[in-house]
């Protein structure tokens, strides 16, 4: 029979390799307006981000969009992209041109996307706390701003939603924690105990 220490080695392992697919292949968990129009996964939020700013060179965002794009055209049984196309199909082309100020008005969601895409990367190797820390800045920053729409709104913005994916995604983040997993499964068997 496994250890305690196995079983949570492997679930943090199976989740951790989840939350990287969930992200890598940008599977649609919110829908938010960015800086390319509608953004709806974390990775659509940072390159948007990383090709306004211009700090890091083209073929690192095109590296991110990537897999996601293959994903996408898979599904909808379409022909693969090609590399070089990947900032037109992404609308992203003539964002580097604009001279539009940094997005400020969601700090929280830029900042948890960026969490939880290097969260996702960090999580193969070895297990950290940052994508769950991103996975629920982004959950509390769309709260707000959907709570606040309604109140601030007689008709409140349908351009702002999250999916059900979204769950999902802070399900695994957290189950990639392999010390958390472990107190779950002491806590049962520690209650056995004191029963008997």
């Amino acid at each position: 029979m496994a250890s305690s220490k196995e079983w949570a080695n492997f679930i943090s392992s199976i989740a951790s390799f989840m939350y990287f697919l969930l992200i890598i292949f940008q599977i649609p968990l919110f829908r938010v307006p960015c800086r390319f129009g509608m953004c709806k996964t974390p990775v659509e939020v940072t390159t948007s981000q990383l090709m306004a700013s211009e700090l890091f060179p083209t073929y690192v965002v095109k590296v991110l969009l990537y897999p996601g794009a293959v994903a996408n055209a898979i599904i909808k049984r379409r022909t693969l992209p090609r590399y070089s196309k990947l900032l037109k199909l992404y609308n992203i082309s003539a964002l580097r041109k604009s001279t539009a100020v940094s997005d400020l008005q969601r700090l929280e969601i830029l900042a948890g996307s960026y969490l939880s895409v290097v969260g996702a990367f960090i999580g193969l190797s070895r297990r950290a706390r940052m994508s769950l820390f991103g996975t629920m800045l982004i959950i509390w920053s769309l709260v707000r701003e959907i709570v606040l729409g309604q109140f601030h709104n007689m008709f409140p913005t349908k351009s702002i939603q999250m999916y059900p994916t979204l769950i999902l995604a802070v399900v695994c983040a957290f189950l990639s924690i392999k010390k958390d997993v472990r107190k779950l499964i002491h806590s049962p068997r520690a209650r056995r105990v004191k029963l008997s």
